[in-house]
């Protein structure tokens, strides 16, 4: 395992990276220095073949309760400053929304904020009987910017979204599963629920997830046109991969393939 400070990173020999917000004292309150560090970690995962999936989840009982408020006087005293907060907060819901790797968010007991912001970031979610999850900015006097709107959006559709933001309601798990905020509900905790997803994606080809990843996201932002030479290079490259010869050795020979991403 490897500490810095406030993020736990830890890789098993399968390629699953488990990411652990680290201030159990604050529910996992998110401050500057932790945006900062979660964009320069999925930035760095996005290079990295034995990489597969990435889990974010939170210590101690909860995922995480948004961004760290009591910091705010001193890191957003002024424009310039809170730009620069802004920026980091963005780099990092980038870093992970565009990781090639599917992501998942072990989302338990509180999800609030900029908490849940960052698990709408990740590909899938996956919650417990504990998680309750909410974006409180009509309760806090703020607009939320375009992006983190937008995954929140593209999750849940227009009407509960605007229930979400409108109200500023925390929702308990029942209500997040049906409106949409999950994708999972684990009969055990998130984290295990989420670890056993991991493991079922381990499974499967890594060339093959990328570009459905690609492909996707493409259509979910209207840029299949700008993305075409990506998404075809994407294509000609798994068809011409080992990994698509072993799904067809496997099959005929009724095995289940071994994949290796190349």
């Amino acid at each position: 395992m490897a500490e810095t400070d406030e993020i736990l990173v830890d890789q098993d020999d399968a390629g699953i990276v488990v990411v652990t917000l680290n201030r159990p004292a604050k529910r996992n309150a998110i401050n500057f220095a932790m945006w900062s560090r979660l964009g320069e970690l999925f930035t760095g995962f996005a290079h990295r073949p034995d990489v597969r999936v990435v889990i974010l989840t939170g210590a101690a009982g909860h995922f995480s309760a948004g961004a760290d408020i009591s910091e705010f006087p001193a890191m957003r005293s002024d424009p310039e400053a809170a730009q620069l907060y802004s920026e980091a907060g963005n780099s990092a819901t980038l870093a992970i929304r565009d990781l090639p790797q599917p992501t998942i968010a072990a989302a338990h007991g509180y999800c609030v904020g900029g908490g849940c912001g960052l698990a709408l970031t990740c590909d899938l979610r996956v919650g417990d009987a504990t998680t309750e999850m909410g974006i409180p900015a009509a309760r806090r006097g703020i607009v939320y910017d375009v992006l983190d709107t937008g995954n929140l959006l593209r999750t849940v559709g227009l009407p509960a979204a605007k229930l979400v933001l409108y109200s500023g309601d925390i929702f308990p798990m029942p209500r997040c599963r049906e409106m949409g905020l999950l994708d999972i509900v684990s009969e055990e905790a998130a984290l295990a629920g989420a670890l056993a997803l991991a493991r079922r994606l381990t499974e499967c080809a890594p060339l093959s997830q990328r570009g459905s990843k690609l492909v996707l996201e493409a259509i979910a932002r209207g840029e299949t046109a700008t993305r075409r030479a990506e998404i075809v290079a994407a294509q000609e490259r798994a068809a011409r991969s080992e990994d698509y010869r072993e799904a067809t050795q496997s099959f005929l020979e009724k095995r289940r393939p071994v994949f290796r991403g190349r």
